[in-house]
């Protein structure tokens, strides 16, 4: 298992498009990705879920993947969480 805090760097924040766009992200991957803030931990391949965190921009969260890919998956998440892509 992997994790990494992350400072989200998205301008909207996880609306609906960017929470979309996450989805995808996580979804490229075999490992189990979960987001993880305010003590709340949701997996990010579930969109819904995803929703139900409501994070803006300067919020923390904690990208957690475990899987064969998990290194790439939090690369990939924390690259997008802070605008890389």
């Amino acid at each position: 298992m992997k994790q990494q805090a992350v400072t989200i760097r998205l301008e909207q924040g996880l609306e609906a498009r960017p929470v979309a766009m996450l989805v995808q992200v996580a979804s490229r991957h075999s490992s189990s990705v979960y987001l993880e803030a305010d003590g709340r931990k949701v997996n990010a391949k579930s969109i819904m879920g995803m929703m139900s965190l409501g994070l803006g921009s300067g919020e923390m969260v904690t990208v957690i993947a475990d899987g064969p890919d998990e290194d790439a998956a939090v690369a990939d998440m924390t690259d997008y969480l802070c605008g890389k892509n």
